[in-house]
Parts: structure tokens; sequence; C-alpha cells
């Protein structure tokens, strides 16, 4: 009897998930999604047999995960995934305003259906259930085995978006590796059709030689959404002038669409890999950019508005060559939230450090502000509406630009500004259901989770806008620094000066549900999930929103870039992981 109510209360669920959603419609659809919940049905109705002596055993078992599924049923409504192990890690206390933002009386309202399901469903099908004879039993797991397959081999061959899995199965397959370390060195950069060389910037090469450095990981900042790169409002005026006299990369990708694994490919030159964890790019070998400006004489300051414990963070920055590492509990602010403090409080405290220092000696500022991470609340009003969710995130960045115009303006006062590299650039982008279930940044790959705006201005130097359209990546940024500045650029890692002029691609990767690779190669992009092993192929200069799937009319290109993304995810996951000597 509990095994039954049991897949009634995962029915349930699915209904209330999938309410409202476009579902794939063919043969295999019912078989998808009812499979994995008739797999954890039969193994929870073998287990319950195993005790069935012990009631008290099966009965628990039952309550824990009839209340885990309820509380799945809104997290998989709102992200279009159930708790994965790597969003366990990440529900913490830094997202709890997040949280608390998602607490409204619709997702109250599923959770207590599915309970109520569960605690009424076995008193209202006892009677019915009591007389079910065996061979009625054996029919139905029967048929159950039957689906099992069809729904496994259905699940290759229909897009879900991860949707039709059970809450315990994607706990089980999400702490299992899903790419397997290779120690193949390659030069994954290059694309397998060709790497023609585009825009060339060379005379920049050396001409930022002595000055200061700031870098700004702008936090979930899309491209699309800035009125430099075509959107019609413009949330962030002080960033859009500074375009007037810089370089702008009209195609710049994140490596990872979170910041903790962004910032390692920006500060280190490579690439972070799938199914690892912050800790292990403590190890990985080869000085970072603060170390190597450190070295040739700079003060090096790293300051962020968030806390360092969130998600392993601080296992990534320190040992990186930073002399001053703050976040907000060092800084303090005069507004805090779960998250961090206020913006102008972390850049007076970055100005207090720069006039603490020897004005002999050039410094590197990395300023990573957390305005603009859902749930894009501020402590002050901006210009755009409040009644959609957009709009606020629009007010958040409008308030991470003031704070950097007042950054700039700090720097002028002081006479630094026109002595100063700037290198601006989101860390990640951030999607408002472009594509069926896609909100925040980490689940997807999509161009509004990884393109992100990509600036560089050296006032005195740039006088007026250049903007390169080639592809460039984050994992760029420590080689052209050290380009600009006239340093010569370490051997061994990924990253290429964006002033050489050679085309590369651009690679990325997530997998905090399921798990996806992709590139972008001048027009294409391909990108390929490793659960369904499908892959989807756009032409983003004749579809920029990638509307129109066109993998079925380019096999061979599909499959290229398939081979290509596997060797790569398998190679950065040893380089990553491998034992060091």
């Amino acid at each position: 009897m509990k095994a039954v109510c049991l897949l009634v209360v995962f029915i349930l669920a699915r209904i209330l998930i999938l309410a409202g959603r476009d579902i794939p419609m063919s043969p295999w659809t019912p078989f998808v999604y009812l499979w994995q919940d008739l797999l954890v049905v039969l193994m929870f109705a073998a287990l319950n047999y195993l005790f069935r002596r012990r009631t008290r055993i099966g009965w628990t078992m039952y309550g824990l995960i009839t209340l885990y599924t309820a509380v799945n049923v809104p997290i998989t409504c709102v992200l279009s995934t159930p708790l994965t192990w790597p969003l366990i890690r990440a529900t913490r206390g830094a997202l709890a305003d997040s949280i608390a933002y998602h607490v409204t009386i619709g997702n109250i309202l599923r959770i207590n259906l599915v309970l109520a399901a569960g605690l009424l469903l076995p008193l209202l099908l006892r009677r019915l259930l009591e007389n079910v004879r065996p061979r009625t039993i054996l029919l139905g797991v029967l048929a159950a085995l039957v689906c099992l397959p069809l729904g496994w081999l259905g699940s290759t061959r229909i897009e879900t978006l991860g949707l039709h899995r059970n809450v315990l199965t994607v706990l089980v397959t999400t702490a299992l590796p899903r790419i397997a370390s290779q120690n193949d060195p390659g030069d994954w950069r290059r694309s397998p059709f060709g790497s023609p060389r585009a825009e060339d910037l060379s005379s920049f090469r050396g001409a930022a030689y002595g000055r200061n450095v700031v870098v700004v990981h702008l936090e979930s900042t899309g491209a699309r959404y800035l009125h430099s790169y075509g959107a019609a409002e413009n949330p962030m005026p002080h960033l859009t002038e500074m375009t007037q006299q810089a370089i702008l990369f009209e195609n710049a990708y994140t490596t990872y669409p979170e910041t903790i694994r962004s910032f390692f490919a920006t500060q280190c030159g490579r690439f972070p890999a799938m199914d690892t964890e912050p800790e292990a790019y403590a190890h990985v070998s080869g000085p970072a950019l603060a170390a190597v400006l450190s070295g040739a004489g700079y003060r090096t300051g790293l300051f962020h508005s968030g806390r360092f414990m969130y998600l392993g963070m601080e296992s990534v920055i320190r040992g990186q060559g930073y002399q001053t590492l703050e976040d907000a509990s060092d800084i303090g602010g005069d507004h805090e939230s779960s998250f961090g403090i206020d913006e102008p409080s972390t850049v007076r405290r970055i100005l207090r450090w720069i006039d603490a220092g020897p004005g002999d000696r050039p410094f590197l500022v990395s300023y990573l502000p957390i305005a603009g991470h859902h749930p894009y609340e501020t402590p002050e009003a901006g210009p755009f509406s409040n009644d959609r969710e957009i709009d606020c995130y629009r007010n958040a960045l409008h308030y991470s630009d003031a704070a950097l115009g007042q950054l700039i303006e700090g720097l002028r006062r002081r006479g630094l500004y026109d002595k100063t590299l700037f290198v601006i650039f989101g860390d990640h982008g951030e999607a408002f259901g472009q594509h069926p279930g896609n909100y925040g940044h980490t689940l997807f790959v999509h161009e509004e989770n990884i393109r992100v705006p990509y600036m560089i201005a050296a006032p005195g130097l740039i006088y007026e806008p250049i903007r390169v359209h080639r592809v460039a990546s984050l994992v760029d940024t420590f080689p052209t620094i050290l380009d600009l500045l006239g340093y010569s650029i370490p051997d061994g890692y990924q990253g290429r000066s964006l002033l050489n002029g050679q085309t590369n691609l651009a690679l990325f990767c997530t997998d905090y549900s399921l798990g996806f690779l992709g590139l972008r190669d001048e027009r294409w992009k391909a990108i390929y999930q490793i659960e369904s092993n499908q892959t989807q192929l756009y032409d983003l200069e004749n579809d920029p929103d990638e509307m129109r799937d066109l993998a079925g009319r380019f096999p061979e290109r599909v499959e290229t870039y398939r081979n290509h993304l596997q060797h790569w995810a398998a190679a950065q996951k040893y380089l990553i992981t491998a034992p060091r000597n």
C-alpha cells in the first residue's frame, strides 16, 4: 500500500511541476516522465518488504520521501530542477534572501498539497488495497519494469530539460562524476575548422606599462541588458560612457555561469572543469595575475562586497598573490544583506587602501561587487519600475554602476585616473525566461547565461570606441593584462592575449543540475547535454537568440564539436584534479 501511495504522491508532484509548461508530445512522453518515479517506487517497495515486520521503518521512509518531494516541488517550479548536490552545497546562509523571496503563498500551497496527499492517501486507499490479489501486484510490477527501459530510451529522444527526473535519483546522479578524467594535452582553443585572424590590437602591446590596474568583476551582468550592447535601456550609464574611449568586445563569454569558477578563470588563466569543487582549484600550479604583478612590484588588493565563505570561495582566492584580501566581514557596511554589504562601502575601502600605500608603487585592485545578484534588492531606489523582476535587476545594475562611478571619480580626484588600466566585465549573465525554465544564471549555457560585457579602458591611450567582433573569453584576461603592461606571458596558460588578433574558441560548461558543455566558434555555437547525449547547434549571426536548432542540418559539424567538447572536458578535469608532485 505504501508504494502505491508514494507513486500517487510522485504523480501529483509531477503534475504541479509541469502545469503551464510546454511538454514535448510524443509516444515516448508518458514513459519518460514516469520511469524514474517508478524506479524509486520499486526500490522503496523492495525495502519496505525487507522491513515488513518493522512497519515503523517503512512509514518513516515513506514520510521522509514525501516531505522531501513536497519541498522540491516549488524549487523545481522556480529553478526547473529539483535539488542537486551542487545546489544543496550552494543553499546556505549567503542565499537566505533569495530563498525568502520565493516563500510565497503559491509555493506554500504546493508544498502543503503534496504533504496532505501523502498523509491522506494511506487512509483513503487502505480498504481499496487490502484485497488486492498477489497476481494483480505482480502484473503491476511487470508493467513498471517494462516502463523503465522505455522511459530511459525515450529520455534520449525528447528534450525534458531534466524535468523527468525523480527528486531522489537526481541526488544520486549529480553526486556521481559525469566526465572521466583524461590526460590529453591539446590546443582546445583552436577551432577544428580553422582559426583565422581578425581584428589586430597588437599596437597596444606594452602601451599601459607602469599603469595601475583595476579589474572589476561585475556581478550577474549580461551583455544583452546594456545599452552598449544594443539594449534600449541604459542601466549602467557610467560604463556606457567609458566605452566611448575603450576597447569593447562584442562576443565575450564567461567560462562557467558562476562567480567563483569565473574568478578562477579570469585571475588564473585556466578553465574550470566539470565535477569539481572549489577546493580543487587551490592546488592548480602556476602563478595567478596578482602573484605575477606582485613580483613586478605592484601592491595587490582584492575587495569583495560579498563573503569569501560562500561556496568555498576562500580556497580559490587564497594563495593567488593578493597582499590584501577583504570581504564584507572585513569592510563592514552601511547596509547588509545575507549576501554581503552595500557597494559604496566597498568603494570607500578601496580608496582608503590606495591612499594608505606608497605613491611611487603601482597597484592592482580587483573589485567584486554583489549588486546584480538575485533578489535584486538595493538600498536606494533606481530609475526603473519595480513592477517586473527584470526592472528590479536593471535597478541593481544601475546601483552597481553608481558605485563604479564613485570609484572612477575617486581615482580622478587623486590624479590616478589617467594612470590606470581598467578591465571591466561581467562574471556571468542572468536569465529571465528567454528559454524555457531558464532563470538566474547557473543552470544553463544559453547566451543570456554566459555572454558578458567586456571592455578595456586606458584613459590617454584609447581615444575612441573600438568594437571587436571576434570571440573572447574571460580566461583571456590574465594574459591580456600582462600583454598590455608589457610583461611576458608565462607558458602553460589556456588564456590567450586578446591583442594578438587570433580567433579562438570560447569554451564553457555548467554542472549544477544537468551537465552542459558548450563552445562558440565564430558564428557557430554548440551546446552538448551530457545526460541525453544531445547537441544543439546555432548560427548566432542569423539567430542571436538561439531559437533555431540547426543540428539536424549540419550533422558533421555537430559530431566534430561534440567530440571536441568531450575531449576538452576530460582533459580539463585531469588538469584540475590530477595529483601534484
